[in-house]
């Protein structure tokens, strides 16, 4: 069997409402609750670490303060925190959402960035700017967090986060939410993970030697090979593929 017919099949099985264990979705199980694209960010965002750790910090948030004032933000996250993101990092996130949603949203913004050249990496600069604009806060867990604008895809970050986000956004299956129009789904880029980017190198998907947005980038062109309008449908199937070792 060629890989893209094993990848297909894999993609049958574990992107079925029958088959797929909503247990077993990482934070999306918290996104799904709200079908919110803020929230859905929030999730996306604070997705690394311990699968058990994400979704209880995730559970932990008040998500209504989205709509409040900086003083009960300030006030009821005062003793939230989570791995690198101090209780301050968290109010400062809040709060620049806040007010992004107060006058905009999301979708809007990222388009803003992304329509010119259907260049979703100018999208989430877009949408970098616009959050540390709103609110200017600078730490070292909160440049984790949010990110920096990126110019260059070698030696820079893979932008998983923010990738994984767009898929949720963007693409409209049993997996992913599909809240917003307009994006092209081919546009999209892979959020690599260290099991997609193992599996895909094991695969001969991708030649890349460096864990890097470069790489993100030639993966996602491989999988264009064998679904040009959707290449993002492989994820979840390869990122489960990897993390049970299956290759």
């Amino acid at each position: 069997m060629d890989i893209k017919a094993r990848l297909d099949l894999e993609v049958d099985k574990r992107n079925s409402k029958d088959e797929i264990n909503l247990d077993r979705l990482d934070p999306i199980i918290v996104a799904y609750r709200y079908n919110d694209a803020s929230i859905a960010l929030v999730c996306a965002l604070f997705a690394y670490g311990n699968v058990k750790q994400i979704v209880k910090f995730l559970d932990s948030l008040d998500f209504s303060l989205l709509q409040e004032s900086d003083e009960k933000i300030k006030q009821r996250l005062s003793k939230h925190y989570y791995r690198f993101q101090t209780s301050e990092d968290i109010i400062a996130f809040f709060i620049a959402l806040k007010r992004l949603n107060e006058h905009n949203s999301l979708e809007n913004v990222f388009k803003r960035g992304y329509e010119s050249k259907k260049n979703v990496i100018d999208g989430i600069n877009e949408l970098i700017n616009e959050l540390y604009s709103l609110n200017p806060y600078s730490s070292k867990g909160y440049g984790f967090l949010v990110g920096k604008v990126t110019t260059k895809t070698k030696g820079a970050g893979a932008l998983k986060r923010w990738m994984m986000y767009l898929r949720w956004m963007v693409r409209d299956d049993n997996i992913d939410m599909g809240l917003w129009n307009g994006v092209n789904k081919a546009d999209l880029i892979m959020p690599l993970d260290t099991h997609t980017f193992h599996v895909s190198k094991k695969l001969g998907l991708l030649k890349r030697k460096s864990y890097d947005l470069e790489a993100a980038i030639e993966l996602t062109q491989s999988l264009k090979n064998f679904d040009k309008d959707d290449p993002l449908k492989y994820d979840f199937a390869l990122y489960r593929l990897g993390q049970e070792k299956v290759f």
